[in-house]
């Protein structure tokens, strides 16, 4: 294998901004920001969701119709009864 040609893989820290938690994970991401955990400093990358906050994972997902699709498909189709 050449020398210098792969990425550098080493424990970054990704941020959930909603949740407000830290994972520590071996990345090749490359960032410009740091955080400091337990006074070690990690590249950071910062997240507005993750599996900790997204409503799909959390169970608080919602279903919402807007604009009224369904009863606009039930009218133009039918529904079948």
């Amino acid at each position: 294998m050449k020398d210098g040609i792969h990425p550098e893989y080493r424990t970054v820290a990704f941020k959930d901004g909603a949740a407000d938690h830290v994972f520590l994970i071996r990345s090749t991401v490359k960032t410009k920001d740091t955080l400091k955990i337990d006074g070690t400093e990690y590249p950071a990358v910062m997240l507005d969701t993750s599996s900790l906050s997204h409503p799909f994972y959390t169970g608080k997902q919602k279903v919402v119709d807007t604009g009224g699709r369904v009863g606009k498909f039930n009218k133009r189709y039918g529904a079948k009864k």
